[in-house]
């Protein structure tokens, strides 16, 4: 049996395991949202949006949909520490083969709720939050994101009221043990930032096994007026790790949001990553690095819908390919007619160590308004040989100088990192990636 026809035919006996009132809004809409997967199925590269990446040798593999579940009793913190942020206190969602872990995760229901969504899918006081918020954005012609939502039960739930500035990171951290050959995992976030409020989280989803894990996630966030959200993404996976990233962003007037993408390791990465202005003096910022070895691909693809005046985005990818990764970006600006004086800058450049190594961009700007200020530049290269011949003339070996420069390229985007103990994590991440110990830290 097809991946499909295994999820579709499974769907019934999801909703009917008696987690959700099947008279229920949330019903409704995953009802619909595998009707519309069943009708769409998995994109292919005959689908523009998916020309340089093929799911088709993913699904070739007969995932279990519903794996065993690893509790606290087989895994322990010492397993997944080192994947923390530890240097910091931060509230914690744990979740191990999709299901929340109670004792190794730090929840919170004072000042705000972080939580996890199956709480707020079921219980009645989430109610009104649930109905205005949750898959508002998510797209209906992403048919992902529709599997996605067709199987939501569990993920993170974090609803900040207004004004308020949470003073802890946000870690939410997604495990898989290996307790099935081969496993798909769903998870879903729910991200509500009210006024005047500010968060930081940071993402991952890691593979403690060798065995075969594909993540389909979707993520969707709200800001509200002149909140400021600070979300961090590492992607550094095992080789028999694939993830689908969808990330969905909307802000109303004068909110700040940042969303910060490392990606270094898993066999395939795709990640959707679309804002929406739905107000003036907006300012979104996107950023991101690759760099990937052996047969590792990685694909960027960004929406910034720009549909009132007076507004701003700031996007700016660097990839650095080695050996036959691939890396694709595709960013595409909109500028509605009513969004004058709107200030958007796209940049994308790239460096390929070697002959084998590809990258597909294709930045875009679609603009409707004649008073707008927008660029968009994007740059294929290989090292500077002249610097690095410098570099080896004032005594630095041609591996450490090679390294240096490979660093220094991708310096601009970690120094956006507004955690300091998060921006020496990538530091080191970024080290060990390109195989050498520099001895200091950018």
């Amino acid at each position: 049996m097809e991946l499909k026809d295994k999820l579709v035919s499974s769907f019934l006996a999801f909703e009917n395991n008696g987690v959700f009132d099947l008279d229920s809004n949330v019903h409704s809409i995953r009802a619909k949202a595998i009707q519309n997967f069943e009708k769409e199925g998995f994109p292919t590269k005959k689908d523009e949006e998916w020309k340089y990446t093929s799911l088709k040798p993913l699904l070739k593999h007969d995932f279990s949909l519903f794996p065993s579940i690893q509790t606290e009793r087989t895994i322990g913190f010492k397993y997944i520490e080192k994947y923390l942020i530890n240097e910091i206190e931060s509230y914690t969602l744990i979740f191990i083969d999709g299901v929340f872990s109670s004792f190794l995760s730090d929840t919170t229901h004072e000042d705000c709720d972080v939580c996890v969504l199956s709480s707020a899918l079921s219980r009645p006081k989430y109610k009104m939050v649930i109905d205005n918020y949750f898959n508002s954005i998510a797209k209906e012609n992403n048919s992902l994101a529709e599997l996605n939502t067709a199987f939501a039960k569990e993920g993170a739930f974090i609803n900040i009221p207004k004004n308020t500035i949470v003073q802890k990171p946000i870690q939410i951290l997604h495990f898989s043990t290996g307790s099935e050959k081969e496993v798909l995992l769903q998870p879903r976030n729910l991200v509500i930032v009210g006024e005047n409020s500010h968060v930081q989280i940071i993402e991952r989803h890691q593979n403690l096994s060798n065995n075969t894990a594909f993540t389909n996630s979707v993520t969707e966030i709200f800001a509200h007026k002149r909140a400021i959200v600070d979300y961090y993404k590492i992607q550094n996976d095992t080789e028999k790790s694939s993830l689908i990233d969808n990330t969905f962003v909307s802000q109303k007037q004068q909110s700040v949001a940042s969303v910060n993408t490392f990606s270094f390791g898993g066999n395939l990465t795709r990640n959707n990553l679309e804002f929406y202005h739905e107000g003036e003096y907006i300012t979104s910022n996107l950023n991101g690095v690759s760099i990937l070895n052996e047969k590792q691909h990685v694909d960027n693809h960004t929406l910034i819908n720009h549909k009132f005046p007076n507004c701003e985005s700031h996007e700016l990818y660097k990839g650095i390919y080695a050996d036959k990764s691939t890396g694709v970006f595709n960013g595409k600006v909109i500028v509605q007619q009513e969004a004058q004086k709107t200030n958007a800058f796209q940049q994308n450049n790239t460096i390929l160590i070697d002959d084998g190594a590809t990258i597909n961009a294709k930045p875009q700007l679609e603009i409707f308004a004649d008073d707008v200020k927008c660029s968009h530049g994007c740059t294929i290269g290989q090292l500077d040989e002249s610097a690095l011949f410098y570099m080896q003339s004032r005594g630095i070996p041609k591996k450490e100088a090679k390294a240096l420069l490979l660093y220094a390229f991708g310096n601009d985007v970690v120094n956006k990192i507004k955690i300091p103990q998060l921006k020496k994590r990538i530091s080191k991440l970024i080290a060990k990636k390109l195989g050498v110990d520099l001895g200091f830290e950018l």
